[in-house]
Formats: C-alpha cells, structure tokens, sequence
C-alpha cells in the first residue's frame, strides 16, 4: 500500500502533467519511450518509488523546478484555485522583444513559479497583477491594458474586465 507520501507526490506528478494537456501515452510519445506510460503511471498513484534522479530527470523533462514535485509545497492548492478573467498568452509573449515585453516575461514567470503553474500556454492574472504591471510600465491599467490585447498577450475580454475594476477602485 502506497504511504501518504509517494501518494501526495504521485498527485503532484499528475498535477504537472495534467497541466501540461499531456495523457500518460503523451508523455511516453513526447519522451520518444524514455517514460514509459506504465511507469508514470505507477509513479503517479504512489504504486512504485521514485528515485531522486528519476525524479529530477522527469522535473526536467516537465521543465519545472524539483521542488514543485516534491510534498509540502503549496503549489497544488494555489494551482487548482478559480482562474481570473484575464488571461495571459505564453506562447505569444515568447514571441515579443524582450525589450519591451522583458518586465511582463519575468513578471510572468515569478507567477508562475508561486503557483506551480507551468502549462506554459497561458496564465490567468488577477486585477491586482495588472495595477502591479501597470507601475512597471508607468501606464494606466486601462493604457496598458490595449497595449497587452495589440500585444497579442491578452485576451480581447479583459479591457472590460479592467475598465469596470479601474471604475470600480475610483480610478
């Protein structure tokens, strides 16, 4: 019977992947056979031990920090947390001058590593991110609101969203 342990970790192991939109069998086709569906699997429901470089190795492979995977952080709470309206694309960003999408790209990172989200598609970010962006860019919420949506980075939706709570906090 597998401890609370392997299973929490096997939970977290799922949580990565998922997040990643990848199946067991993605993982093995993605890995061309270096992680066999089977063993994922095994490690995923606490039934096999992991070692700490099998471990290490399948952060790298998910291309997040060890310490995500491992019991006792809290990222999996944050990460199940109720997504915001205003959504981040990831990808597009990677495709941005990093001198003048550089303060979004870190900004976007540091989120994700406090939430353990790493599905590097895209990123919900809350009213507060956006006034905290805004200071960065010495611009308004609402300026650099149109400025993300031109960007590509923002999903159109969110000059609404950030309008009505720039109305709302008297802005």
């Amino acid at each position: 019977m597998p401890s609370e342990y392997a299973k929490t970790l096997g939970g977290k192991l799922r949580a990565i992947r998922q997040q990643q939109g990848l199946s067991l069998h993605g993982v093995e086709e993605k890995s061309k056979g270096r992680w066999k569906a089977v063993v994922v699997g095994s490690y995923e429901r606490g039934d096999r031990a992991v070692t700490v470089q099998k471990l290490a190795e399948l952060a790298d492979f998910y291309g997040v920090p060890i310490r995500e995977l491992l019991p006792g952080s809290a990222s999996a709470a944050a990460a199940a947390a109720a997504p915001p309206r205003l959504i981040l694309d990831l990808e597009a960003l990677q495709h941005l001058d990093a001198s003048e999408a550089g303060p979004l790209t870190r900004y976007a990172a540091t989120i994700q590593a406090q939430r353990g989200d790493y599905n590097g598609k895209v990123l919900s970010i809350r009213q507060d991110d956006m006034r905290t962006l805004a200071v960065i860019y010495d611009e308004s919420p609402t300026t650099l609101t149109e400025r993300f949506i031109s960007w590509g980075v923002l999903n159109p939706e969110a000059k609404g969203d950030v309008d009505d709570a720039s109305e709302a906090a008297g802005a």
